[in-house]
């Protein structure tokens, strides 16, 4: 049984659906047969981590310049999408840089981007970004970890918590204090090597087994003054822009992801198991939950796609990436929910799939804003009191990234790999 998305009426190409393939052969073959050792530990999975970087899909919306692939945010979508349907954790591993790239491509010089930018297409590199503090949580304008000016450099105290790959991480955007109020904040480019930057012992979670989102500790971590993202007082801009542009629609994918893959697992349960001499899937209660679990994913994939084309376009979108992420994770978990009542007890073992993508769900719900946040903002719209939207101020780059996918011969598989056919595989 396909349950692969098809191009028609999902804003795709066959140039999406040939990457889609090469990613899905990838997760399947590379991935997959890492689950259990994934599992088995709490620690980030380095060297996974670092092959999937080498594949160059970091850099899917770094433009060919900088040797990038050029191929926008509905690309990044499906990439980080079907690493997700495998593995929430490599998902959540590649969305994090991808937000990492955000602050680069929008904000930085064009010397750090030609520093940074080549370095992360490659996959030599892998961009974060921390925002949050222990103290102040989602509250940007609570933080307190400062930088002042010392010279030719910064000098960064304090802390930062549920950093995305922080114990993998090569270069962090770091928003901190430079001065009182929304306008004292500023953005600087830390890397993980630099003096007086330590990381927190990584903690065991829920779910995401393999990836890492810890606490980055700076203790008068020095930091020079080139590296600092804009000019003072940009960090707001930073931290929000990344949020809004990247982190909605990267969170979108992972729960998108997730979402299809306890779709497939609970028909494969449901085809696989007999009651009352015929396979659960026959019972009319059964195939009602079926049939809500598959709506619900159709339309959270809808508007995924459709929130990301709209990125690539370059068109006024910020409402459409809340409601995105609003949708995707909200049904990923009334999905999670309806898998575990046709699982029944099955569904508790460690061994079913299920029971890890249930947790790796939860995951998603409050990084870039949770459900209730997008709530407020939605009613924002609605009360026409939204103000000038990121999408919008950033258009042009957003369009450049990627609104002319590259011929079908620029898409390369790895050294020694074909690049499979455009139609996806089924699962």
């Amino acid at each position: 049984m396909n349950l692969a998305p098809q191009s028609d009426g999902y804003f795709t190409t066959a140039k999406h659906d040939q990457l889609r393939a090469q990613v899905r052969d990838f997760a399947e073959t590379e991935v997959r047969p890492r689950i259990d050792e994934l599992e088995s530990s709490p620690k980030v999975h380095y060297g996974l981590s670092r092959l999937i970087a080498k594949q160059g899909w970091i850099g899917v919306t770094i433009g060919a310049e900088y040797g990038g692939m050029g191929l926008g945010h509905l690309a990044k979508t499906i990439v980080i999408e079907e690493l997700s349907r495998v593995s929430g954790a490599m998902g959540a591993m590649v969305q994090a840089s991808q937000l990492g790239v955000a602050k680069i491509l929008h904000f930085g010089s064009e010397k750090q981007q030609n520093k940074w930018l080549p370095v992360i297409s490659s996959g030599d590199c892998l961009p974060t970004i921390a925002v949050t503090e222990p103290g102040s949580g989602g509250h940007v304008l609570g933080m307190s970890a400062s930088a002042r000016r010392e010279g030719e450099s910064y000098i960064l105290n304090g802390s930062k918590v549920f950093v995305g790959n922080s114990h993998v991480g090569d270069l962090h955007g770091v928003v901190v204090r430079t001065g009182p109020g929304s306008s004292g904040l500023s953005a600087f480019l830390v890397e993980s090597t630099s003096p007086g930057l330590s990381l927190g012992e990584q903690r065991a979670t829920m779910g995401l087994h393999g990836f890492s989102f810890g606490e980055l500790i700076f203790d008068d971590c020095r930091v020079p003054a080139d590296n600092l993202l804009g000019e003072e007082g940009d960090g707001l801009s930073v931290a929000y822009s990344s949020s809004v542009l990247y982190g909605r629609p990267n969170l979108t994918a992972v729960a998108l992801g997730i979402h299809q893959a306890i779709v497939e697992e609970t028909v494969k349960f449901a085809t696989g198991q007999r009651r009352y001499g015929k396979p659960l899937s026959e019972l009319p209660t059964i195939r009602q939950k079926l049939g809500q679990m598959q709506s619900q994913l159709m339309t959270a994939r809808l508007v995924a796609y459709h929130a990301a084309h709209l990125l690539d376009e370059g068109l006024p979108c910020d409402t459409e990436l809340m409601n995105a992420k609003l949708v995707n994770v909200e049904s990923s978990l009334d999905t999670a929910r309806t898998a575990m009542e046709i699982h029944a007890a099955e569904g508790l073992h460690s061994d079913r799939h299920v029971e890890r993508y249930v947790r790796d769900a939860y995951h998603i719900y409050s990084p870039a804003g949770t459900s209730d946040v997008q709530r407020l903002r939605l009613a924002e719209a609605a009360l026409g009191s939204t103000k000038r939207q990121w999408s919008q101020r950033l258009s042009g780059k957003l369009k450049d990234g990627g609104s002319a996918l590259r011929p079908a011969s620029a898409v390369t598989a790895p050294a020694g790999e074909s690049v499979p056919s455009a139609r996806p595989p089924s699962p």
